[in-house]
This record gives structure tokens, sequence and C-alpha cells, in this order.
């Protein structure tokens, strides 16, 4: 192992190297840089290619720049070539001991491990460099997975580990990208380009059409397919489609069946709802269940999904009639959950609220409309928010130009100026 330290210099800031950091996901460096500095484990998660490597990597380089020596943190990569030797926690071990033995840094070390989860038994190593306490170390992992904190690990550190999901961009992000002004017409663009960071570089829609399409093919394959061993990987397809026509609305999984069976398929209600969670946990979608808000808690039964990121339906299932209110809607959902909300669908005596965003004791109400053409359109979005009898804020959000006024305390705003 002593000769791999050589090879993964390139991807270090050992002697002063520089390795390219993209562009500065300054939001989610805020959250983990307020982490550092205690035994937590640090983990990134997030769909494949949404920019987790490169949140890392700006994480270290500003830890580096706080005063922390280079030679005192170890960056490993296993999607590089150069990582392929380490293929299990004893590997991930002799790695370390090298390192150490190279640099012999003195006090605390850092150690970030991208994309982790293709390391047999990694847990155990981290487990323990989380808790020595005689060679102290900081450790930051990410992996493409949710259940990459599920069975072994969550056992393991009950608890001593913080989670940062990592989504593509925003669109505060996209308009410091693209140079654009926050307002309605940049939000459609945002919208309908999609905000998947490797869109950025892409010149042609054919170009960004078959990326798309790699993509959901190599989440499938590698994060789905081979992870769970899925054997009806063309169901799984069938389902995903499904639900990327279908967002924005309300899903039972007794009708997803019914309308895969008319196209002859052969499944069942259980097969379609564990596909459907291992899609969720590959962050391609998201699950939003629905809230009783006059019960406080949430409900069984059919819940809406969303997905990761509108391009999946702009470059592959644009012809299957997903309308602007839909993504505009989906695009709600996104931004609250960047925000740290856990968001719902609420439910009051037959009517429907668009979300319910909590986040820790704070609450607010949301009506999702792309635009309000007319009075019974106005009066269609607030009724559902008039009938909530409790103090929390009420916002119905629309790229209309111009701002209704306070109505009952319900407030009208841009998708930008969500608190």
């Amino acid at each position: 192992m002593v000769e791999i330290i050589d090879f993964v210099s390139k991807y270090n800031l050992w002697g002063g190297n520089s390795p390219f950091l993209g562009f500065n996901r300054h939001i989610y460096q805020e959250k983990v840089m307020k982490s550092v500095g205690n035994n937590l484990v640090k983990v990134v998660v997030g769909q494949r290619r949404v920019g987790k490597s490169f949140v890392l990597r700006q994480v270290l380089s500003q830890i580096v720049a706080g005063g922390v020596p280079a030679e005192n943190t170890l960056y490993i990569n296993k999607e590089f070539l150069e990582f392929s030797a380490i293929k299990s926690a004893e590997d991930l071990q002799s790695l370390y001991a090298a390192y150490k033995s190279r640099f012999s840094p003195q006090g605390k070390t850092y150690l970030f491990i991208d994309e982790i989860q293709y390391i047999d038994g990694w847990e155990r190593f981290v487990n323990a460099r989380s808790q020595d306490f005689a060679e102290p170390c900081e450790v930051f992992i990410s992996g493409s997975n949710s259940d990459i904190l599920s069975g072994e690990l969550s056992t393991m550190l009950s608890g001593r580990y913080v989670r940062f999901e990592v989504f593509p961009y925003s669109f505060g992000e996209f308009c410091e990208l693209a140079g654009k002004p926050q307002d309605a017409s940049s939000f459609t663009d945002y919208v309908q380009h999609g905000a998947l960071p490797e869109l950025f570089n892409l010149d042609s829609e054919e170009m960004r059409r078959n990326y798309v399409e790699s993509l959901k093919d190599s989440v499938m394959l590698r994060d789905v397919v081979q992870r769970y061993r899925i054997k009806d990987a063309t169901l799984l397809n069938d389902l995903f489609v499904f639900l990327s026509n279908n967002a924005s609305n309300l899903i039972s999984f007794t009708n997803v069946v019914k309308s895969l069976k008319g196209q002859g398929r052969k499944t069942n209600y259980e097969t379609v709802s564990t596909y459907a969670g291992y899609l969720e946990n590959a962050f391609l979608i998201h699950s939003c269940p629905r809230f009783n808000i006059r019960g406080k808690d949430s409900l069984s039964g059919p819940a809406k999904y969303y997905m990761n990121d509108f391009s999946f339906h702009n470059y592959l299932y644009a012809g299957f009639g997903y309308g602007m209110g839909y993504l505009f809607e989906n695009a709600i959902y996104l931004e609250l959950r960047r925000r740290g909300y856990d968001v719902y669908v609420g439910e009051l005596d037959g009517s429907e609220v668009d979300f319910v965003a909590i986040r820790n004791d704070a609450r607010i109400y949301i009506q999702a409309a792309y635009k309000m053409e007319g009075e019974s359109t106005i009066a269609r979005e607030y009724a559902p928010l008039e009938k909530i009898r409790d103090s929390y804020p009420k916002f119905v959000v629309s790229l209309d130009e111009f701002r209704l006024p306070s109505n009952n305390g319900i407030l009208h705003v841009r998708p930008w100026e969500i608190p």
C-alpha cells in the first residue's frame, strides 16, 4: 500500500496540490463545516452525479485553508481507478497506515472517503477510526444510496453521525451559474432545463438527452439492480417511467399494479412497493406522504412522488403530457427539502394542502400554483389554507408578476421567497 500513496497524491492537497473543486456549493459546504470539530461521522448522501464529491473536496479545502496542515488530510474516491485496490475494510486500514507512515501527521487527521459503499465492511473501519481517542480522526463519507445508514453502521454508530443530503442545483445556484436574475422567466428556464450539474457543460439538446439517459441507466444498474439483485429490471424501469409521468399526483400502488398489468406486465403490490422503495433509496424519486392537519400526524396509504430532477421528464419523457404546473409543484417540493424541511401532503376536511413543511418546531403551509389566472383560480388556491385554524405561516406560491395582498394572513410569494 505504500506505493499507492504516490498514485493518489494528485487527488489530495499534499505539497501544495490543488485538485479541481468545481462550482462552490456553499449551501452544503456551510452545513457540513458547522459540524467540523467533533467526533460525529459526517455522511453526505444523494443521487449519483449531483455533486457530492465536489462538496467533500470543498469542505476538505476549507479545512486546510483554516489552518489544518494538508498532510493531516486524506481523500479517497472509490470511483477513481487509482483507488481500485481498496476493496475491503482491511485495505482501507492498510492505506490509512501507509498514509500515516509517509506523513507522520501530528494531532487529529481528517479522512474523506467518497462513494464508500463500494468497499466491503467499511462500517467497521469507520466505526473504529471515529472512536479512536488515542489517534483522533474526523471522518467524512459519501454514498449514492440512502440505506448507507441502515443496518450495521447505524447499529455501530448509534446516533454518532450527522447526515447531509445533496440535491441537484437550486434555483439560486442555477441563476448564479447562468448569470440570470431571479425572476419568473429564469425560473421557467430552470425547470425546463434541469438542474443536474453536468448538464451545464453540454452544448446540445442531443448531448443532454444522451447524458440523462446514461445517468438513469447507471443509477438503475449500479445503485438498484446490482445492489438489490433485481430480477425484473424492465419492470423497475416501467415503474420509474410511471412515477415520473405521474409526479405530483397521489399514487396508490394498487392502481399502479392495475396500470402495469394493463400493459401486460406480471407483478403484484409487494413487488411494486419494494421497487419504489429501491428507487427512493437511490434518490431518483422522493415519496411525500399525507399528513392529517387536524390530527397532526402522517397517514398511511396513497402518497405523492416527486422526481429528484426535472431532466428525467424533460429529456426522456417529455411527450407524456406532464405539464408546467406539475413541474412547478415538483420544483417547490425540492426547494423545501433543500431548506431542511420534512415535507407532506396536507389533508383537512376533504381538502388537500399541497405541502405541509416541518422543520424542528417550525411549520409552514404552502399551495403551489404555476399561474393564478382569474378569480376562480385564486379562490381555489386560497380555500384550503383558509380552512386551517392554527397560527403557522401560510403561503400561496406562484410565478405571477402581480403580488396579491395578504388575505387572512395568507401571503402570496414567488418560489425564491419561501422562508
